[in-house]
């Protein structure tokens, strides 16, 4: 079976799909045996399984399994890498996938899309749409910021925005 193609019924040959997970349906070497969850959590806390000496992202094969085909983008919709379940998988653009991202680990106002502008002396509030920054304002409260960052999220980013 080495150097087959991706597709739907090959995914089908290989693997059982039971809530999110992905299941041998063949044993492929002496490592792997019929009924072994499939895939390992990479470095990106996804999990990513070897098919024909090529790794995947099981969230990727689980959607070419139950849509026959391959977006170029695929969101969690709850942001949690680790749920694979078909109702959690949604084809996105690259602009929806960004909108539906988790705060970044060097924010420090603790809210998206709010920072400190130092020559002003004010939270800025800032989001992204359509590849383009749009500013919100500057506001003395942080509270008032999270709001205008909340609201402007909700406005803009519509069922992709994430707050947290």
């Amino acid at each position: 079976m080495a150097n087959k193609s991706l597709t739907q019924e090959y995914l089908k040959e290989l693997f059982e799909y039971r809530d999110g997970e992905l299941y041998w349906k063949l044993s492929r070497s002496n490592v792997i045996k019929v009924g072994q969850k499939a895939g390992y959590i990479n470095s990106n806390m996804y999990l990513s399984t070897g098919i024909d000496d090529k790794l995947y992202l099981n969230h990727r094969l689980v959607f070419l399994m139950h849509y026959g085909y391959l977006p170029k983008y695929i969101d969690h919709i709850d942001g949690n890498p680790s749920n694979n379940k078909i109702e959690n998988l949604r084809e996105v653009t690259n602009s929806q996938n960004c909108q539906n991202s988790k705060k970044r680990i060097n924010n420090l106002s603790g809210t998206k899309g709010v920072h400190w502008h130092k020559k002003n002396k004010k939270w800025r509030v800032q989001i992204k749409v359509n590849g383009k920054i749009k500013s919100c304002g500057l506001y003395v409260d942080l509270e008032l910021a999270e709001l205008v960052a909340s609201e402007a999220r909700n406005k803009y980013h519509g069922e992709y925005a994430r707050h947290k």
